[in-house]
């Protein structure tokens, strides 16, 4: 499992470095993995080291990674129809982690493998859909080279179905989903008239077996229709506000919300607001917010919304305190808490951001993303030594061991800290130097 964990870590690690369509969007990471999470809480057991990722791109495409790594396409998000067709795929792609299908058709045995593991996962999981990603991969392959593209074999595709739709309906979602997805892919499958198959179909080819042993099984249980959570909708319309040309978004929007052809009103209302500002149109952005709030909508993507519209207007105060009550009423919203950490230094309130970072830090002190904020927080404050410090813990993070030890070097020498904070700089120091040191000392032996 801890090799495993590694080549998920790098694969993903070369995706978010180097991949320009890794969508970097706390807001639908923390929709994605909110809805992991509820899935995962329905595995026995009740694994929960799953991580979600989003790739803007219009392909219906998912993908699991070794190590408990999950991709969703946004294609995949506007292309469904209800939030229990994007659980269905996910459930199913987490099959595929917990059975180890992954590493059972890599081989994976030992650590000595790790380089060329990471690269023929690339190739197994990512190749024939994606290859812009599987270089990426295969760079973190240090320079292994496979030629080789598979799929998963159809015994696997098997077991994935009927775990991942025991998860689903554990979880409470519609069990019918799985089989109106695969139906829906089938048909896309028909539709497509240039050669070409959706890149999710190459690894998890579609058969009328797979929808008929769906059927069945939705059949077996009692209906139940789920209803989809709000932030469902108001992610996919804040994706499809945020594509194309903004004057584009707009006229779509408003025709939406004229003519009533939406999904989900309050949904139909947030997308015009996003549109609207991508469309530097402040004030009515404004008027449509309020009219927003009037609908009854609650969500923590609604404080994220209400905050740049206030920012856009120029009303610092207004915003800070709009996302000063949105962090205390959703403590583990992310998206809030990155957003109100860089309003806060932007207002040259570094103290305060700095307080805010430490509460986000103790609740997720892995995320470097808060690490890095930390580190502008004191930059603003002119404290190199704690600046550069807290660049080390973010390089660490990401995976890069050396330019973390310099950003400790940089600390060393920055000549404004005490003699506890240089203390404490030198002992973390010495410890990651004897950390790169065994890496050398391994790789050396691979």
């Amino acid at each position: 499992p801890m090799v495993e964990r590694k080549i998920g870590e790098s694969i993903v690690r070369e995706i978010r470095q180097r991949d320009p369509t890794y969508l970097d969007d706390p807001e639908i990471a923390d929709y994605l993995n909110d809805l992991g999470s509820r899935l995962a809480a329905a595995i026995p057991g009740g694994r929960q080291d799953f991580e979600f990722i989003v790739i803007r791109d219009n392909s219906i495409n998912a993908f699991a990674l070794p190590g408990g790594f999950i991709g969703a396409h946004t294609g995949l998000l506007l292309a469904s129809e209800s939030e229990s067709e994007v659980a269905s795929v996910l459930a199913h792609e987490m099959a595929h982690v917990t059975q180890r299908h992954i590493a059972r058709m890599l081989g994976v045995q030992q650590q000595a493998q790790l380089p060329a593991m990471i690269a023929m996962a690339a190739a197994l999981l990512l190749g024939s859909s994606r290859p812009d990603l599987a270089q990426a991969a295969a760079m973190a392959a240090q320079g292994a080279v496979v030629q080789t593209q598979l799929g998963y074999s159809r015994d696997y595709e098997r077991e994935a179905d009927r775990i991942g739709f025991q998860t689903l309906a554990a979880a409470g979602f519609d069990t019918h989903a799985m089989s109106a997805f695969f139906e829906k892919m089938q048909r896309y499958t028909r539709i497509v008239d240039d050669g070409t198959v959706p890149g999710y179909l190459r690894t998890h080819p579609v058969t009328t077996e797979r929808i008929a042993d769906a059927q069945a099984r939705a059949a077996s249980q009692p209906y139940r229709q789920r209803l989809d959570a709000s932030e469902y909708q108001l992610v996919r319309a804040k994706l499809r506000a945020e594509t194309g040309e903004p004057r584009d978004a707009v006229t779509h929007f408003r025709a939406a919300v004229r003519d009533r052809r939406f999904a989900s009103e309050p949904a139909a209302g947030y997308g015009l607001v996003i549109a609207l500002l991508r469309n530097q149109q402040p004030r009515e952005a404004a008027v449509q917010l309020e009219r927003l709030r009037a609908s009854g909508l609650d969500s923590p993507m609604l404080v994220s919304l209400a905050a740049r519209v206030r920012q856009a207007l120029g009303d610092v105060a207004g915003a800070l305190a709009v996302l000063k009550d949105g962090v205390a009423r959703w403590p583990h919203r992310r998206a809030i808490a990155y957003t109100y950490a860089k309003a806060l230094d932007e207002a040259g309130r570094h103290d305060d951001a700095l307080a805010h970072l430490g509460e986000q830090l103790r609740l997720y002190p892995r995320d470097p993303a808060l690490h890095e904020l930390k580190a502008k927080a004191y930059a603003g404050l002119g404290k190199r030594l704690q600046q550069h410090q807290a660049q080390a813990e973010v390089y660490l993070l990401r995976g890069s061991l050396p330019a973390a030890i310099e950003q400790l070097r940089l600390a060393q020498t920055a000549g404004d800290g005490n003699f506890y904070e240089l203390s404490a700089v030198d002992a973390r120091l010495k410890e990651l130097r004897a950390e790169h040191a065994r890496e050398r000392k391994e790789s050396r032996k691979r």
